[in-house]
């Protein structure tokens, strides 16, 4: 038995020597890896027959696989590495790189139109004098509606259909409680102006869910309708041009009385009319009052020594007329090939 597995041994190593000699690509090493040293290859057949020699004859046979199996290994391991070089040799060869072609251009960032509108809201008010102030969006009803002289069976609530949250609160529907706060915490003189996100049941072409107001706010002694009119007028001769015509319309609000509505000269025609402003030569930009004496009455605010003003716009809606934008929609969907004409 012992001879016999010798010669076996012998057998296999010339052969071994041979295929692996004559090896091309990875895969013939792979394959003369399986054929000498997989759970069924020769080397290991050879190995489970050592049980059939004798104990005395055991450890030569098993010393002379051992010689075959190391041999094998090795010169696998070697063919491998060195075919896995040559692969990359020969593919770095193949991917030339042309140092004379243009590079690709680099994206840049730009701001987006809502931040830049309101940007220009607030450089035009603080420039005025006006500070600004931001508040909570999830508030309660006394501050968003009561505080405000819209207590709850008011028909104003429904000019604003409004998102409610646990807990009785809601989403704010107008920046207006901001200045309930203020006023709170702020006696007499107060210049301000009050920035954020507000939200309403709406969507459309031109309202959405949440969108962003600026509001205003003057409180000191003798402030009168003309002092409303002079910051308005300024303000939208600053943000649309100075020869852009500006009119105030009588209107209603349940926290200002009197209260206007402020149109501006259609941008789009000039005033001559057209299908954006339906024909008039005006489109209205915001809304505006003197403050009402039952909203001092909820802040401590003597109304026979303060009066003051206030006034609210839609950042979307000066941004659409600024920028000739006609979807609100086309602000939340950061689509680049919108974006990137800013």
């Amino acid at each position: 038995m012992k001879e016999r597995l010798l010669r076996d041994i012998a057998d296999i190593r010339r052969q071994a020597e041979t295929e692996l000699t004559e090896v091309s690509d990875a895969s013939q090493v792979e394959a003369c890896r399986v054929k000498y040293l997989g759970r069924k290859g020769l080397i290991t057949s050879v190995l489970k027959s050592l049980k059939e020699v004798s104990p005395d004859e055991r450890p030569q046979v098993g010393r002379e696989i051992n010689i075959v199996k190391s041999m094998v290994e090795s010169k696998v391991t070697e063919l491998a590495t060195s075919m896995g070089k040559e692969r990359i040799r020969e593919r770095v060869a193949g991917e030339k790189l042309d140092i004379t072609m243009p590079g690709r251009g680099i994206a840049f960032g730009r701001a987006h139109p809502l931040r830049t509108a309101m940007s220009d809201i607030l450089s035009i008010f603080t420039d005025m004098g006006f500070s600004v102030h931001t508040g909570p969006e999830i508030e309660t009803d006394y501050y968003n509606f009561e505080a405000l002289g819209v207590p709850a069976d008011h028909p104003a609530r429904d000019m604003q259909d409004t998102f409610y949250v646990e807990g009785g609160r809601l989403l704010r529907t107008h920046t207006s409680p901001v200045q309930i706060h203020v006023m709170e915490s702020t006696k007499p003189p107060i210049c301000a102006v009050f920035p954020g996100a507000v939200y309403r049941r709406d969507n459309d072409v031109s309202h959405s869910p949440m969108f962003h107001q600026v509001e205003g706010l003057m409180v000191d002694d003798d402030i009168t309708m003309g002092d409303l009119k002079g910051v308005l007028s300024t303000f939208c001769h600053r943000m649309f041009g100075p020869s852009l015509g500006v009119r105030f319309r009588p209107s209603y609000f349940p926290f200002t009385e009197p209260s206007a509505e402020v149109d501006i000269q259609c941008v789009m025609c000039g005033g001559s009319g057209c299908r954006v402003c339906k024909q008039s030569g005006w489109l209205e930009i915001l809304g505006c009052g003197m403050v009402d004496p039952v909203v001092f009455g909820h802040v401590g605010v003597d109304p026979k020594k303060y009066s003051g003003f206030a006034f609210g716009m839609g950042v979307e809606r000066i941004a659409m007329l600024k920028y000739a934008i006609n979807d609100i929609r086309l602000f939340f969907e950061n689509d680049l090939r919108f974006l990137e004409q800013f």
